[in-house]
């Protein structure tokens, strides 16, 4: 996806990250260029709005009970892999 608008950091590049990005396991320097490509590019950030309402109902629907890293690294993977075909 891209919103056909130069920013410093591509949008493909923030939506790959944007579950790192929400669980905060990136460093600092990465997540101030995703704050900032969100605060320019409306398309991103209504992505990023939909994955914040998706892990907040997965959340919810789990009961608090904890995947295994596994399964997390097998879905993280698959989600890089679509968004690098539908991209």
């Amino acid at each position: 996806m891209s919103c056909g608008h130069p920013h410093e950091t591509p949008c493909s590049e923030v939506l790959q990250l944007v579950y790192e990005y929400l669980d905060g396991e990136l460093d600092t320097q990465i997540v101030a260029r995703i704050s900032q490509h969100l605060d320019e590019c409306k398309d991103c950030l209504t992505e990023y709005d939909l994955d914040v309402v998706l892990k907040a109902l997965v959340r919810r629907s789990c009961g608090g009970d904890c995947a295994p890293v596994e399964l997390r690294e097998r879905i993280v993977l698959k989600i890089r892999e679509v968004r690098v075909q539908l991209g």
